[in-house]
């Protein structure tokens, strides 16, 4: 067997030739074979490629339809954390649902973030076909309005607090129909004279208003561009960053610390009680029949003292041992 000269002015592998012991010459192409097998894997490759690929995709699909139904069975809101107990373990389903949202935007309905859950809400330009003739809106007075965003803003704050920057006094209706709307809650009590409750937002309130959190709502220039403040305002005016953190501040007392309150006061009523019962008379234990012939010889000499000092006193008494005259 001998080597043979790479074909094509030596481009390519080096063709191998047999030559027999009567000279016949038998050639083979190794570099065609070579070129076979090298095919064969790339398309096993490509092949497992492809497949992985669609495997992946079918399985990102098919979780996209799941989030996608479970949005629209639920009546309410759904956090992140939530949906994320329906696919499969390790997958985060936030990408999921920016990729969702993404796909509704534009469309009928859009799935929008509010109170840091997600929900399909009807597009904004699209609200006026479900509004119903029959639906009586419920406005809420002036009042109510000034004391809700400054709660919204200054949360959490407490009623004093609220009079003193409306510069009126706050009627309690006006605090217990925001309570009745469920748009504020008590947070707890300020470590004050009176701990007085203080007062915070809730989620049905950044779900009404179609907000994520109270960081979103408008500041000093968006009030400004909205034209609801006036261009001359005092130099020192500004807009608090509103603030709806769920653990109590450090001025605060919980509200349970009334409960445990309520039943100190109950037992130092009872204890008052008994306090009183040690300060009477304490009756005495019999145990024995000398005991009782000891108490008996107390008593009558008590009973004696008693009698004599009766007699004692009648004799001092002016005019006591004279006789009566007689009427004869």
């Amino acid at each position: 067997m001998t080597g043979g000269k790479s074909p094509q002015g030596g481009n390519g592998p080096p063709v191998l030739r047999l030559v027999t012991r009567d000279g016949a010459e038998a050639t083979a192409n190794a570099a065609c074979e070579v070129t076979q097998d090298s095919s064969a894997v790339t398309a096993e490759v490509v092949e497992e490629t492809v497949n992985a690929s669609a495997a992946s995709t079918r399985e990102h699909g098919e979780m996209l339809r799941i989030l996608e139904a479970l949005l629209f069975s639920s009546t309410q809101a759904m956090s992140a954390q939530k949906l994320g107990e329906f696919l499969p373990p390790g997958e985060d389903p936030l990408p999921l649902l920016m990729e969702l949202q993404a796909h509704y935007q534009g469309r009928g309905v859009h799935l929008v973030r509010v109170a840091g859950k997600w929900s399909f809400r009807t597009a904004a330009d699209l609200g006026y076909l479900l509004k119903r003739e029959s639906v009586e809106e419920r406005r809420l007075s002036k009042a109510a309005l000034e004391t809700l965003a400054i709660i919204a803003y200054h949360q959490p704050v407490t009623r004093a607090e609220i009079e003193q920057i409306r510069g009126v006094s706050t009627s309690a209706g006006t605090l217990d129909i925001l309570l009745d709307t469920s748009w504020i809650r008590p947070r707890g009590r300020r470590r004050a004279p009176g701990r007085p409750v203080t007062y915070g937002t809730t989620e049905s309130f950044l779900e009404h208003f179609g907000m994520d959190n109270v960081g979103d709502l408008p500041g000093l220039s968006d009030l400004r561009g909205a034209g609801l403040m006036s261009a001359q305002l005092p130099p020192d005016f500004s807009v608090p960053q509103p603030s709806d953190v769920a653990s109590l501040m450090p001025d605060e007392l919980p509200l349970e610390d009334d409960a445990d309150e309520d039943q100190t006061d109950l037992e130092l009523e009872g204890s008052g009680v008994e306090d009183d019962e040690a300060e009477g008379e304490v009756e005495p234990v019999v145990e024995t029949a000398a005991d009782l012939d000891e108490i008996a010889e107390i008593d009558a000499a008590d009973e004696a003292e008693s009698t004599d000092g009766l007699e004692e006193d009648l004799r001092e008494m002016p005019g006591a041992d004279k006789p009566e005259p007689s009427s004869g």
